[in-house]
């Protein structure tokens, strides 16, 4: 197993972490303990030391399920993780009714990598008018936590307000090949390293995304590095980076554990060749998408509550990457049928303010066809 030594903090915990989100499930969406517990106990004999949870995973059921299987294992030779449900915090003093409601669900008494969750712009504002640093930075100094930090979704700007306010002793990003424009992205990671504040990455492999390219895309990537996975594609790419120091992966099966375990036994940061191979990825991935919405909203409101650039972002993430799994749940589940596309009634009011002059209800119309064709 690689380890990556965090300069600031003194310690070198596995660059491949454990991410408890993604765990096997039985049918009725309850984690399958057994074979869970079966990867956990693999990824730590290993020597996987990281391993990140959160409030919200699993319904509130990964906390107490990593709480129990850990009680198997020597503390001290782990890191373990949680994050502060911080849209749940509305008053001062939830903030440490979370705290100890999570010391209890892990059935322990301090936590190595504390976050607050899912940061951005809102809730960073709540977080400081509730004096809520100020609470965590005074149980880190009680030894409750021992390392504090926060987990980002927002612009760059925001992570720059953040990561300028306070000598973090970490943060994680989401970052990967394909991300490196969206959100804190790679200036995010320079200006982090620029502050020599460690990076944890989430994501690296875009939920699964990175894995399930046309089969083209495939032959690119193994005419370059025969057998090797597509996950180990962009888990290298993102390690080749020195300060990213944790790789966080969210495992739902032991394959995915054992190709990834493969991955950082013996690491290799990617090469120039390979660096410019996935270069010539990206560039032809994103010569793939349907139509060049921008997602600029100037053709909303539709007058018939189509949400027309949800439509098309869902369109075209398929187009590039062919996760039929993915954009089932968010064209069926995630989105209320009558904002979907086949409800157009072709009236043209969006063509009129469209500054790409898209033809709008062709690719509608269009869309709706193949994602009926392609309902799971």
């Amino acid at each position: 197993m690689e380890y990556r030594k965090m300069e600031k903090l003194g310690i070198s915990p596995s660059m491949l972490g454990f991410g408890c989100m993604r765990f096997p499930t039985l049918s009725n969406g309850e984690i399958d303990e057994v074979k869970a517990e079966q990867m956990l106990d693999r990824a730590i004999t290993a020597g996987v030391t990281y391993i990140d949870t959160a409030y919200p995973y699993h319904n509130g059921k990964s906390e107490p399920f990593v709480g129990r299987v850990l009680k198997k294992y020597d503390r001290s030779k782990l890191y373990l993780a949680t994050k502060l449900p911080v849209w749940l915090v509305k008053e001062t003093s939830d903030v440490e009714k979370y705290f100890n409601e999570q010391l209890e669900r892990l059935q322990t008494d301090y936590i190595d990598f504390y976050l607050m969750h899912a940061m951005n712009k809102s809730h960073w504002e709540t977080m400081k008018s509730l004096g809520a640093v100020e609470i965590l930075d005074r149980l880190k100094k009680e030894g409750k936590i021992r390392y504090l930090g926060f987990s980002f979704h927002d612009s760059y700007e925001t992570f720059e307000t953040m990561l300028n306010e306070k000598d973090w002793d970490f943060c994680q990003i989401q970052f990967n090949y394909m991300d490196t424009e969206i959100q804190a992205g790679l200036k995010g990671y320079r200006l982090a390293e620029e502050r020599k504040v460690p990076v944890i990455v989430m994501e690296p492999i875009k939920g699964g995304s990175l894995t399930t390219f046309a089969d083209d895309i495939v032959q690119i990537f193994e005419e370059q590095r025969q057998g090797a996975s597509l996950a180990s594609w962009a888990l290298r790419y993102v390690g080749t980076f020195p300060n990213v120091k944790v790789i966080l992966s969210g495992m739902s099966t032991m394959d995915q554990l054992e190709d990834n375990l493969t991955t950082f036994d013996s690491f290799e940061p990617l090469s120039e060749k390979e660096q410019q191979v996935v270069a010539n990825v990206v560039k032809e991935v994103r010569a793939r998408v349907k139509n060049g919405c921008t997602g600029c909203r100037y053709c909303m409101p539709c007058p018939f509550g189509i949400e027309i650039p949800r439509n098309f972002s869902v369109w075209n993430e398929y187009a590039m990457y062919h996760n039929k799994r993915n954009i089932n749940w968010r064209y069926f589940q995630e989105m209320n049928e009558k904002v979907r596309a086949d409800q157009c009634k072709k009236c043209g009011k969006c063509e009129t303010l469209c500054p790409q002059k898209l033809s709008i209800r062709d690719d509608l119309a269009r869309m709706a066809k193949e994602m009926e064709e392609l309902r799971l």
